[in-house]
């Protein structure tokens, strides 16, 4: 898989650097968001696809008019949801991927898309991945 993004000095196209995903053998959870830029292209329905079979109970929606990954997490309690949400939050933060957060007595759920991409990309798929390994 590659990313184009804007700008760069490296294997520059017309204006896209072509960054190479070396580390795509690696488990989703041991990669690292890259940072996107408006006009970074969506992952084609293909690559939603292959990167969806490496989460566990995830799904892929329609939401205005992009494709958003979600997930819904149960808890007994509202205090237990609370606490996941802020191991959640330092996480987002250090990967610059922040997902879109539904708290509500006894679950959470997760919303992740990229807003540059105006769709998925791999970084949604990584924090995905990241956040799966707190519940576990």
């Amino acid at each position: 898989m590659r990313l184009l993004a804007p700008g760069g000095s490296d294997h520059s196209t017309q204006g896209f650097t072509i960054i190479s995903m070396a580390s795509e053998t690696k488990p989703l959870h041991q990669r690292h968001c890259v940072k996107c830029e408006p006009g970074t292209p969506p992952l084609s329905s293909h690559e939603v696809g292959q990167l969806l079979e490496q989460l566990d109970g995830w799904t892929v929606e329609d939401s205005e008019g992009h494709m958003r990954l979600t997930k819904g997490y149960k808890f007994k309690g509202f205090m237990p949801a609370v606490e996941f949400v802020n191991k959640i939050a330092p996480i987002a933060e250090a990967e610059g991927h922040h997902p879109d957060l539904l708290v509500s007595y006894g679950s959470v759920t997760v919303h992740l898309f990229t807003h540059a991409a105006g769709g998925l990309t791999e970084n949604d798929f990584i924090l995905a991945a990241k956040i799966d390994r707190i519940k576990s």
